[in-house]
């Protein structure tokens, strides 16, 4: 990319940007430049290999180069400027990477008059416990945040020179206001140095100093690491942006009051959501943070295996949603078992945490609920964010369309390229002011529109337990009866779990009607095992020879169990065990056992039943004797990907002849080979993918797997338990 890069401050910010530039390859030659008492440190970083070259003389520094990026700290970078104002050149492109912008901004001001059009201000979010040219390395940026906060007057090409640079560096790039930029920072890096600093010193100050950093554990290690970081740096930076730090600080101050009088006065249940709060919080940013970062998780599976064993695979994520639903609007206290602690359903427990109700737990799975009536949700104070779930979004949008606050529905990037049309069309016509992006995607902005709903007649124009559930959901909030006819049965755990609490709904044949007049009653609920999650051992064991696998406590409600009845219609060795009924819900264990299978043509009546489930069927299909033929499951189009084209795409990558229709799939069977395939962030096409493993002929890699972990963060570790031969990458 340049001739000659310059770096002002070989220290570990600069030291490493140089070590990445030449690792890269991104400039032929790297020179440092510093002052007499500098030496010592540019002598090592020659010696290193870090840079060909060192100047004392800025004007012998600059000679030849076509970038010059400047390291040091906040507070020399005025004097920089100075020092580079007679020999600047609009032939160089000029940077930073400074911790704070509007400081730097206004010494560039101060020095020329106006920012120069050359000049890029630019921060890499990056450091490590260690300073100095010695601590440098080439990957400090990899997956690392780094913030371009250019002005109205900055060059384009120099913009997206830099941008390429950093990019090529492995960093993340965006794009951010100077302002913005500062007020983020101070909340997310400044303010914690300041309270790592402030706690340390505290605590080295007492006269059990030894004591207590005798008995520290990594707790404190993990919170105070940061205080390792170059003191007079840290001063430099908060000196540079503490107008914005001194209102964090005030705020932090207030916070630790408020939990200093909750201690006093034993109020453990406030104290508990506050923490609780907090933990969530911190998962959910921890996930935006990893997706945002490009953290990826492949799968890198073995060829052969087989499944043999006995397994409880998680709880149904349905039920579990639903659960928090109903659960938070009864009257009284719920009790949950068998929660899915998944990301999915985590959102939506966040969610009427958000809006007021008391939730203990989860542990282990179980759940408290403190029902807060049908009238007592309380308005969230922010948007409820809701992750990567769909079902959450869709159900919510018609809970929430009744209330009498607004709200705004959010999600990760998958959720928010969803169609909400579905559910927000008949909503409008319920009489919701719901409003989408032009798309009709998320984010949802919901006007509240307690006692203004009305009761429709809506016959859906395809089969969705999700549209379904949001109809009913929103019917009891309306004037009248709000009535909902599939074209074909779905998923009934809405109705079953309204009854359950003894709220009435009316079924007559493919007809749910439900209205106002009815209360929540608090109800303790025992989720059955995730049937959809079962699905993948039920294929993986009907495929591999010599598996023997039970599979227990799976909830086996006909509206969901097609993946049964398709597999035994492809000659699958499944049998239903200890049949019984717990809360409501049918449950069994299932014994299968391997069987060769054949194709078929899929009954279209079965297709609502085993809508999720086909990703894993696809594998099925590939792997029985013949041709298998799918229709009438156009829906698999919208779900977290086109589960048709990409399963299809995937399928043809490792050998299979596998044809998408507008509807369906056509699926000749036979060998499968190795290959690497993408999930294209759908966890059940990653998870499908694996188990063709069983069956391949060479290994598989599968790409993007990181969304397992919305629905079967145990996945991974239980089908190695069960014979998978699985190996999980992070990077």
């Amino acid at each position: 990319m340049f001739e000659r890069l310059c770096i002002i401050g070989v220290g570990l910010i600069g030291g490493s940007i140089a070590r990445a530039a030449r690792h890269y390859g991104l400039s032929k030659s790297i020179v440092g430049y510093g002052r007499l008492e500098d030496v010592p440190n540019l002598e090592a970083a020659k010696h290193l290999g870090v840079i060909d070259d060192y100047y004392l003389q800025i004007e012998s520094a600059l000679e030849g180069i076509d970038c010059l990026i400047i390291a040091t700290p906040v507070a020399a970078v005025e004097s920089i400027f100075a020092l580079l104002k007679p020999y600047w050149s609009q032939q160089i492109i000029y940077t930073d990477v400074g911790s704070t912008k509007l400081s730097v901004i206004k010494a560039a001001e101060h020095v020329f008059g106006k920012v120069p059009d050359n000049f890029i201000p630019a921060h890499p979010i990056a450091g490590a416990e260690q300073s100095g040219v010695e601590a440098c390395f080439y990957d400090l940026f990899l997956n690392r945040r780094l913030i371009i906060t250019p002005l109205k007057n900055t060059q384009t090409n120099s913009i997206r020179k830099i941008q390429n640079f950093w990019e090529l560096c492995g960093s993340v790039v965006s794009m951010m206001d100077v302002n913005r930029h500062d007020a983020v920072l101070a909340a997310t890096s400044h303010l914690p140095h300041i309270l790592a600093f402030a706690l340390v010193d505290m605590l080295g100050h007492k006269d059990e100093q030894s004591e207590i950093f005798k008995y520290a554990a990594g707790g404190f290690r993990d919170f105070t690491r940061i205080a390792s970081s170059d003191p007079a740096m840290w001063r430099d930076i908060c000196i540079a942006n503490k107008s914005e730090i001194i209102p964090l600080i005030q705020q932090t101050r207030m916070q630790l009051d408020k939990i200093e009088c909750l201690l006093e006065n034993d109020k453990d249940q406030q104290l508990l959501e506050i923490f609780a709060y907090a933990n969530t919080a911190r998962q959910r940013f921890l996930n935006q943070f990893e997706g945002n970062m490009s953290k990826s998780i492949t799968f890198q599976v073995q060829p052969g295996g087989r499944l043999q064993g006995e397994a409880r695979v998680p709880g149904d994520k349905s039920m579990s949603h639903r659960s928090i639903m109903l659960g938070s609007l009864a009257d009284g206290i719920t009790h949950v078992k068998g929660f899915l602690e998944a990301e999915d359903a985590l959102a939506t427990l966040q969610a009427f945490r958000d809006m007021g109700v008391e939730i203990e737990g989860p542990v282990d799975g179980c759940l408290t609920i403190h029902g807060v009536g049908k009238q007592g949700l309380k308005a969230p104070k922010k948007e409820l964010y809701l992750g990567n779930s769909g079902t959450s979004m869709r159900l919510l949008s018609g809970l929430l369309a009744g209330q009498s606050f607004n709200t705004v529905l959010t999600g990760d990037k998958s959720l928010s390229g969803r169609p909400m049309k579905r559910v927000t069309e008949p909503l409008a016509a319920m009489g919701a002011d719901i409003k989408t992006t032009e798309k009709g995607t998320a984010p949802l902005y919901i006007t509240g529109q307690a006692g203004r709903l009305k009761g429709i007649d809506y016959v859906m124009p395809m089969a969705s337990a999700q549209v379904k559930s949001c109809l009913l959901l929103a019917g009891m909030y309306a004037e009248g009866e709000t009535s909902v006819t599939e074209p074909a049965p779905t998923r009934d755990h809405t109705e079953r779990m309204l009854s359950g609490f003894s709220y009435p709904v009316r079924q007559e044949g493919s007809k749910v009607t439900i209205s106002a007049n009815g209360h929540l009653i608090a109800a303790d609920i025992d989720v059955p095992s995730d049937i959809s999650s079962a699905a993948f051992f039920l294929v993986g064991a009907s495929i591999a020879p010599g598996s023997d696998l039970l599979l227990k406590h799976v909830g086996i409600n006909p509206t969901r169990t097609g993946v049964i009845d398709i597999l035994r219609l492809m000659g699958a060795n499944i049998e239903v065990l200890n049949q019984r009924v717990v809360g409501g819900e049918p449950v069994a264990d299932l014994h299968v056992v391997y069987s060769p299978l054949k194709g078929i043509d899929i009954p279209e009546e079965l297709v609502p039943l085993a809508i999720d489930e086909f990703p894993v069927l696809f594998v099925a299909a590939a792997c029985a004797s013949g041709q298998t033929r799918l229709s009438g499951a156009e829906e698999l189009r919208v779900k977290e990907s086109d589960r048709i084209q990409v399963m299809a795409d995937g399928l043809q990558i490792l050998g299979v002849d596998a044809q998408p229709t507008a509807d369906g799939m056509v699926i000749q069977g036979g060998l499968i080979g190795g290959g690497v395939v993408s999930s294209h962030g759908d966890h059940r096409i990653a998870m499908s993918f694996s188990i063709a493993g069983l069956r391949a002929h060479a290994p598989i890699t599968v790409l993007d797997c990181e969304n397992v972990n919305t629905s079967f963060p145990e996945f991974k570790d239980l089908v190695k338990r069960l014979g998978l031969a699985l190996i999980c990458e992070q990077s």
